[in-house]
């Protein structure tokens, strides 16, 4: 073999101690090429890592047993608890609109005391409020601060103080809200001539006041 490459060694230049480094080397690069491409790989696969990882027999635990869903279900009742009780003390005891002071109403979100001043004064024009969307009639309270406050409070329409239709002066019809001079008027003369008035239907059917706003005086007014 030497002499085979002796030629193409010499032709290089070589000195002998190169030349033979140089067959060393040629075989050694043979050999590495054979193996190479001879012997196939061996791939890891996922199932063989399985024997790296610790038994489960020695971990004390097994893992597919492991219950997420029960850990989950108490963090969120906890948390629903903890949410109750961080509720705002407004609607944990609601507001009673009829029997309520300034402070009482100064404690609900946008309402400062202008706005509670003006709560108070048209409840007393009205005598009392039968429902909470009366709030809506105050005057300067927007309809946003309408919805912050709306759930926080309450009406107890008994509380409600009603007017006699067949013996109030015209004083005290005309200062209510739900009637104006000419409805007070057309009452007293129906009146007069009556001399007295049943019921709501008399005052809607003798065409003194319209549907509409017969409900809206109803709940204010007595007819003993």
């Amino acid at each position: 073999m030497k002499s085979f490459l002796k030629p193409f060694i010499s032709w290089f230049g070589y000195s002998g101690r190169e030349r033979r480094a140089s067959v060393i080397l040629l075989v050694i690069m043979t050999l590495v090429l054979l193996f190479r491409y001879t012997i196939p790989e061996r791939s890891v696969e996922i199932e063989d890592m399985s024997a790296l990882l610790i038994p489960e027999s020695k971990m004390g635990v097994n893992p597919g047993s492991i219950n997420i869903d029960s850990s989950v279900n108490k963090i969120t009742e906890n948390d629903a608890s903890i949410s109750k009780r961080r509720k705002p003390a407004f609607q944990l005891k609601k507001i009673e609109l009829n029997n309520c002071d300034s402070t009482d109403l100064e404690r609900l979100p946008g309402i400062g005391p202008i706005l509670s001043a003006r709560i108070i004064k048209y409840r007393n024009l009205l005598g009392g409020y039968n429902s909470v969307d009366q709030l809506k009639e105050v005057y300067g309270l927007r309809d946003s601060t309408y919805l912050l406050i709306c759930n926080g409070v309450s009406a107890d329409s008994s509380l409600v103080k009603k007017i006699s239709l067949n013996s109030a002066t015209f004083s005290e019809l005309n200062r209510h809200p739900y009637l104006d001079r000419y409805d007070v008027q057309k009452i007293l003369k129906y009146r007069e001539l009556q001399g007295r008035i049943e019921g709501i239907s008399d005052l809607t059917d003798n065409k003194i006041m319209t549907g509409e706003r017969a409900s809206r005086i109803l709940p204010y007014l007595r007819f003993d």
